[in-house]
């Protein structure tokens, strides 16, 4: 019963905390802890003995592994394996390495205890930052391949991170721990290879097999358990066999229906986690010690920012998507919180200690919404500052780009240098302005006229001719860059024609507003294409389906883009289409076709049918002359109402038509 009067009281208040966070755009993750710091002994008391709620959230956490296991996809991390094992694997190192110097140096920790807290730094809230990402269509920019590779990358090296645990708690028989403690994890990765080969796929198609979705469900998290419980019972943690669980369920074919089953409890169980996050804050000793944290939030900070900024500006070589990639991680991340509980546990962080990361880390996720809704004006800031007076960021271009009535094309990917090719073989001039250094110096040795450079520079469209272009064209995946190279483009030349493309039918209005002529969403054209094909195929007469693709991009995907204003009605098409049919027919020796024209056999006035089509060998005779006289092999294209086809049809092999109205 308290343990129910206990989920009542959390959930009831959490659901308020979040709604009303939700309306300031902060996270969910914030709301929770919010709400267990109100709920909590340390707040209005509602629930002073927070240990039920420990034991669901260590079950959250098990969840929240289980499912990253399960998640888990080598393809994945291999197309992005620049920004996850560059980007990722520098950051962690260099932050790791960071705080220890600052831990041992300055705050004189022990090597044990200033290396851990280099683990709770590395790691940043994928929660926030993809949330963040998303929000603003931010997942495909540059930084933000950036971003999300270096959150896989630590996604990955927290089951490193928490088997390293036990090894830093080591003290003389420190060497043996570390052989005992690999020796476990090689002998455990072992059982899960040969569970993830045979075992587990055997038992789960048996089970699927009978269509129970609860069997199947309560084998998932039994397998889930079960591992995590093995793992704990030969010292190491609950956490890695949770997330070998999921390694092993992902590499059967029933990993998409075991996600989708275990989201809603591993949702819930998560709220609770961060929600006894909250509940073990101490106001009485945030209060004590403010100047504390506020200098402790700043290491952070500071740290965080460094390794970040140094990490994506060598990998990228550039500055705008170093300061929005350090916009977006230089936070505390929610597996910050499962490793601090497990160092506190084999008394790695001290109680105080725990109280300061954790307020800190809070602090870090309350201040990353905020800044990151200036990252645009931040970055944009920050990067002229640098470029004045200079061209230290870009590549000064030369008498190439002095050219008049040329485009002048930003980005270059495979939309890029599909138009460059095609506008060098029209002969028509044009200059390439792009981030990547390796592809600039990749492509300027085949004698393409591109440039190093950011296109939200006003001297570096200047450089490039943009008052005297005739055209701009912009293929990048940064909305913000896209908007801001658009604003800047228009107040420079008034009568550039601005092409844009753009990712989300949603930027297209504010684009249009601040100066594009034409944009190009992929979204909908993805969707153009779609309602094209199943308009086509219920036979919807091609010139109406061009007509409607055209009112639509002439109108800037108006049509699609407000609900109201919808395609016309096509109904009265489809009832008329509903009943008209086609048929072949070939005409055999006792046919009775044969060797009569189309005039004599007049099939219009014996069934309403037309013949507009023969084949007649290999040749085809579109819309046949009545006087063609029909020959054996002949294969007739009919087409009419379905019941004069089937007429017709009878007619000519002088059957009774089957047709039933």
């Amino acid at each position: 019963m308290e343990l129910l009067r206990s989920l009542v009281i959390i959930l009831g208040i959490s659901a308020g905390v979040v709604f009303l966070l939700g309306k300031l755009r902060f996270p969910s993750v914030i709301g929770f802890i919010i709400s267990g710091l109100i709920v909590g002994p340390s707040g209005i008391n509602l629930i002073s003995d927070p240990k039920a709620i420990e034991i669901l959230a260590e079950i959250g956490v098990i969840l929240l592994m289980f499912t990253l296991g399960m998640e888990f996809s080598i393809s994945e991390l291999l197309s992005m394996k620049k920004q996850v094992f560059g980007a990722g694997f520098l950051q962690m190192i260099l932050t790791i390495f960071l705080t220890l110097l600052v831990g041992v140096s300055i705050f004189h920790q022990s090597f044990s205890e200033a290396t851990f807290y280099g683990f709770l730094l590395a790691l940043s809230s994928t929660t926030i930052v993809f949330k963040l990402l998303m929000e603003k269509g931010e997942t495909g920019s540059p930084h933000g391949r950036y971003s999300v590779g270096i959150l896989l990358f630590q996604d990955v090296a927290v089951v490193p991170l928490m088997l390293a645990i036990p090894i830093l708690v080591g003290t003389g028989s420190q060497v043996i721990q570390i052989l005992t403690t690999v020796l476990k994890s090689f002998g455990v990765l072992l059982i899960v290879f040969i569970a993830a080969r045979w075992l587990i796929p055997l038992t789960l198609h048996e089970v699927v097999k009978l269509r129970n979705r609860e069997l199947f469900i309560i084998v998932i998290i039994f397998l889930c358990m079960s591992t995590g419980l093995f793992t704990s019972y030969i010292g190491l943690s609950l956490a890695l066999g949770a997330f070998l669980a999921g390694i092993i369920i992902s590499e059967s074919e029933y990993a998409s229906q075991a996600v989708s089953d275990v989201l809603p409890f591993k949702e819930s169980f998560i709220a609770i986690f961060f929600i006894s996050i909250g509940m073990l804050m101490d106001v009485n000793f945030l209060v004590k010690h403010v100047t504390l944290i506020i200098e402790i939030v700043v290491v952070i900070f500071t740290i965080k920012s460094i390794v970040v900024f140094i990490t994506t500006f060598a990998l990228s070589g550039s500055l705008n998507i170093a300061i929005k990639s350090t916009v977006y991680l230089f936070q505390i991340g929610e597996f910050s919180f499962v490793l601090a509980t497990a160092g506190r546990k084999a008394n790695l962080i001290s109680v105080d200690g725990y109280q300061i990361f954790l307020v800190s880390s809070i602090v870090t996720m309350l201040i990353t919404p905020i800044l990151a809704k200036f990252a645009d004006r931040l970055t944009y800031g920050i990067t002229k500052l640098f470029s004045k007076g200079a061209d230290s960021d870009y590549a000064i271009l030369n008498s190439e780009a002095s050219q008049e009535d040329h485009v002048v094309i930003i980005g270059f990917g495979i939309g890029g240098m599909h138009l460059a090719k095609t506008l060098k073989t029209s002969g028509i001039p044009y200059c390439v302005l792009e981030m990547n250094p390796r592809t600039v110096q990749k492509y300027k040795k085949l004698g393409e006229p591109i440039y190093y450079g950011d296109g939200t520079s006003v001297e570096m469209l200047h450089k490039l001719g943009i008052s005297h272009a005739k055209m701009l064209v912009l293929v990048i995946s940064d909305p913000s860059a896209t908007r801001r190279i658009v604003q800047i483009a228009r107040n420079e030349n008034k009568k550039l024609y601005i092409l844009v493309r753009t990712r989300y039918v949603a930027e297209v209005e504010e684009l249009i507003k601040l100066g594009a002529n034409e944009v190009i969403p992929e979204e909908f054209e993805t969707s153009i294409e779609i309602f094209a094909r199943v308009l086509s195929y219920y036979h919807v007469p091609r010139n109406i389906i061009l007509h409607h693709i055209d009112a639509i991009r002439q109108d800037s995907y108006a049509m699609l883009r407000h609900p109201g204003e919808t395609l016309t009605a096509l109904s009265h098409r489809k009832d008329f289409l509903k009943s008209i049919d086609t048929e072949v027919y070939m005409v055999t020796e006792k046919s009775r076709a044969i060797g009569l024209s189309i005039r004599e056999l007049d099939l219009r006035k014996v069934a309403g049918v037309t013949v507009i089509a023969i084949r007649r060998g290999d040749e085809i005779i579109q819309n046949p002359n009545p006087d063609t006289i029909l020959q054996e092999g002949d294969v007739l294209l009919l087409i009419g109402d379905r019941k004069d086809v089937c007429t017709a049809m009878s007619y000519l092999e002088g059957e009774e038509c089957p047709f039933e109205p």
